[in-house]
């Protein structure tokens, strides 16, 4: 069963682009753990200044083992001067049904 994590970061005035290349250039601390399934950063489209970081991974306590290694405190460390606020939330995927368009012939 899929484990899934959403963080939304609500970011300082201005602090956009700064924090979008900062987030690509740490990918590889969570893309590369071997638990890791995959992640996305989302733009909110209702509110200003508001992006979401989604996770996907192969259970939680292979999560909860990234979430203190020394590369993940890292890589948060580097994204917090952007931040001024947010959550955290996390969740098990417990059903996933494809739509046509995921679909490799679409």
């Amino acid at each position: 069963m899929t484990f899934r994590v959403t963080l939304r970061m609500e970011l300082k005035p201005g602090a956009e682009h700064a924090f979008v290349d900062e987030w690509h250039r740490g990918t590889d601390a969570v893309t590369g753990h071997p638990a890791n399934l995959g992640q996305w950063l989302c733009k909110d489209t209702t509110v200003d200044d508001v992006y979401w970081i989604v996770s996907d991974w192969l259970d939680e306590p292979r999560f909860r083992a990234f979430e203190n290694s020394p590369a993940h405190l890292e890589h948060r460390a580097r994204l917090h001067p952007y931040r001024s606020g947010g959550s955290f939330h996390t969740m098990e995927v417990t059903a996933h049904i494809p739509g046509p368009a995921a679909s490799p012939d679409a």
